[in-house]
């Protein structure tokens, strides 16, 4: 779970990465947003297939639907849970983010990934 945890944080970084230099370089905010989270994402699914649950299999489209299935339930989690700690329970963002992500990744996104996307059978 430590490699996907770090594998999970360093692809934030990513996504925040391309959001910024493309925001600087003039892209619509909307259009920045949507290839950092891209960037983010398939950089994730790298990291989570080959170092965090070495998974050795080709690349094959059941796997990337299912990552995709997968990401977009975190997304929805993700929101849900910032409403409830940021706008109905006061909390600021950044805060409310630490927290949200964390229990997202240990309730759902660290599992999903691991019996659905990355499944290796040893």
């Amino acid at each position: 779970m430590l490699l996907a945890s770090v594998g999970g944080l360093t692809a934030t970084g990513v996504d925040v990465l391309v959001l910024a230099v493309l925001a600087e370089r003039g892209w619509p905010i909307g259009l920045a947003a949507f290839f950092g989270a891209i960037s983010g994402a398939l950089f994730c699914f790298v990291i989570n297939k080959y170092v965090a649950f070495r998974d050795l299999r080709p690349i094959g489209l059941k796997q990337l639907t299912t990552f995709a299935i997968v990401s977009l339930t975190t997304a929805v989690l993700m929101a849900g849970a910032m409403f409830l700690v940021c706008d109905l329970g006061h909390l600021p963002y950044l805060v409310g983010k630490v927290i949200c992500a964390g229990v997202v990744f240990l309730i759902w996104s660290y599992p999903a990934q691991r019996r659905l996307v990355f499944v290796v059978t040893h």
